[in-house]
């Protein structure tokens, strides 16, 4: 492919203050993007990855961010060459959405809420392109069209709300190429996408850079995803650019211990690892039993300890329907289900795995598990026990027994309370210790369970990172003994590094607390890192249900066989050393 320099970065960085702290964000970063190519941008939270991206497009806030020094050459439709730093603001807002494109992380709170999808994408060509309402219409149309939206006609007058999430994503898309720009930037457009929605937006992306010669600077903190999509990758830390090369080069011989790391944290489809590595590993020695691998007669073995035992939990033909019409003067409307006869057993201290896509009815399964929603037909049994009709007291004390760690930490802990506090709520709602300083006592101990330090009792939620606040979840679904958790996406949102040692934590707490778990999610590679068996789900049916090992070796289901052919190609590392 012929490569020519469209956008050259120097020695660019970028600060934030806050009271007398100054951070520096991005910390000379020098890069090229060569026309029609994909240049991804690899690493974890906060290595300022986001932050060279809105640079580059002028939208750092300031205060409290300040572009310390640096350049951004950008040659634009009439190859002038144009330092972006120091253009005005009105010449940059032509240039954004029309020349430079972004696709940002979370399509949810991008859209606005109040604006039909149609409008959005219409606002943009009539902005840039002087297009009348007719015309902007008809090209949004064939917009929807291009990137596969379902019932685009109709999907002009829907509202973002009323759409799943790929579908946002898709929207974002028609969005960022409707002015036909030269350079867009893919800001973790898949992040918390079910792997088969992942796999069509990579691939869509991919098929529209080839239509319309966009270069693409593709920003993830998964390697794993850009294996097959870029042509070069910059790994960034701490603000600054560690390794840069081929995709060849960074995956086959990898120089910097963080970028082993980053390769080697996702769980390995092809052998079972007693513990997965981290990123500590890499730059320290790594602790015993870090590279043991767990053979199939040592699972075998387990598991026929682990079957032998009575189900501490036992789904008997449980359905959910919601009522989809209906109003004061109508009771009874369509009606669908979101459950559909599920029937299965958990066994004491086993990792019970549900994967399936959105919609799937994961998260109800969940609901129901914890009667949080009442189940609409069948009978679930905890413990000889028939948990659909507990009342009162008798459903509370089940309540203490069955904890959940919910997808998003942040939205799960109270903002106003300390997270000492927020743990030890749910020991004084069930009356466990004698007194306030024996419960504190007790957190402690959850807090040096679960990594945290002791002087973390006094912080808020927000003084924590993502992979903390997961952390504070755990040790307060922990506060109150439980014999069973429901792990409803609880690394989905954690960077791979993070969600490493989240799943090591989850299991030594397992072992040691003598847990037993149901662990949904739709990272595929993850639960069948962590699940005992696997349930697979589809449109709130169960498909298949069975040894984890041996549905992904011999799926039985059409279904299944598309998730697992949707999974991003394992990454091979040659002579990886930890």
């Amino acid at each position: 492919m012929n490569f020519a320099p469209l956008l050259e970065v120097s020695g660019l960085s970028v600060n934030f203050s806050s009271g007398q702290q100054t951070t520096t964000a991005v910390d000379h970063v020098s890069f090229i993007l060569n026309t029609s190519q994909t240049l991804a941008v690899v690493g974890e939270s906060g290595s300022g990855k986001t932050i060279t991206a809105l640079a580059i497009l002028g939208l750092i806030p300031c205060p409290p961010g300040r572009i310390l020094h640096g350049s951004v050459f950008f040659r634009n439709s009439d190859q002038l060459r144009q330092n972006l730093l120091q253009i005005k603001e009105k010449e940059m807002q032509k240039l954004r959405g029309k020349e430079i494109s972004m696709i940002f992380q979370e399509p949810m709170t991008s859209l606005n809420p109040v604006f039909t999808c149609g409008d959005q994408v219409m606002e943009s060509l009539q902005v840039h392109l002087g297009f009348s309402r007719q015309e902007a219409q008809k090209k949004t149309l064939d917009l929807f069209n291009e990137v596969l939206l379902p019932r685009p006609t109709e999907l002009l007058k829907t509202y973002p709300h009323q759409l799943s999430g790929g579908q946002k994503q898709r929207v974002m898309i028609a969005m960022a190429i409707a002015c036909n720009p030269k350079i867009l930037i893919a800001d973790e457009p898949t992040t918390a996408l079910d792997v088969t929605v992942q796999k069509t937006i990579l691939e869509l992306l991919k098929r529209l850079q080839a239509d319309r010669k966009m270069s693409i600077l593709f920003i993830t903190h998964d390697l794993g995803l850009v294996s097959g999509f870029a042509d070069r990758v910059l790994v960034m830390n701490k603000g600054k650019i560690i390794e840069e090369g081929t995709v060849s080069e960074i995956f086959n011989t990898p120089r910097h211990p963080y970028t082993r790391g980053l390769l080697a944290c996702r769980p390995p489809l092809d052998k079972r690892l007693n513990r997965l590595p981290t990123l500590e590993n890499f730059f320290h020695p790594q602790p015993a039993g870090h590279d043991e691998i767990i053979t199939p007669r040592q699972r075998a073995d387990a598991h026929k300890k682990l079957y032998d035992q009575k189900p501490v939990l036992v789904f008997e033909s449980i359905s959910k329907q919601y009522s989809s019409t209906g109003s004061i003067f109508k009771r009874k409307g369509n009606t669908s289900y979101a459950l559909k006869d599920a029937k299965f057993n958990v066994y004491p201290g086993e990792t019970l795995g549900v994967v399936g896509e959105s919609g799937s009815g994961k998260t109800t399964l969940a609901r129901v598990a914890l009667e949080l929603i009442p189940a609409s037909e069948g009978r679930i049994i905890y413990r000889d026990t028939d948990i659909t009709r507990l009342t009162g007291g008798k459903l509370k004390k089940f309540r203490k027994e069955v904890q959940i760690i919910f997808q998003d930490p942040y939205s799960s802990l109270n903002p106003r309370l300390t997270i000492g506090e927020a743990i030890q709520e749910p020991m004084k709602v069930h009356k466990l210790h004698h007194n306030n300083s024996a419960r504190k006592e007790k957190v402690m101990e959850l807090l040096s369970n679960v990594g945290l330090k002791p002087e973390h009792y006094f912080r808020y939620p927000h003084e924590f990172s993502g992979g903390q606040r997961q952390r504070i979840c755990i040790a307060r679904a922990l506060a109150v003994e439980p014999r069973l958790i429901i792990c409803d996406e609880s690394v989905s949102a954690l960077d791979v590094s993070i969600q490493a040692q989240v799943l090591n934590l989850l299991n030594d707490l397992k072992r040691d607390f003598g847990l037993t778990y149901i662990f949904i999610s739709h990272d595929l590679s993850v639960v069948k890192y962590m699940a005992d068996r696997l349930i697979v789900m589809k449109n709130g049916k169960i498909v298949e249900i069975g040894e984890a090992d041996q549905i992904y070796a011999q799926p039985q289901s059409e279904y299944t066989r598309d998730l697992l052919e949707a999974i991003p190609a394992p990454v091979v590392v040659k002579n990886q050393k930890v």
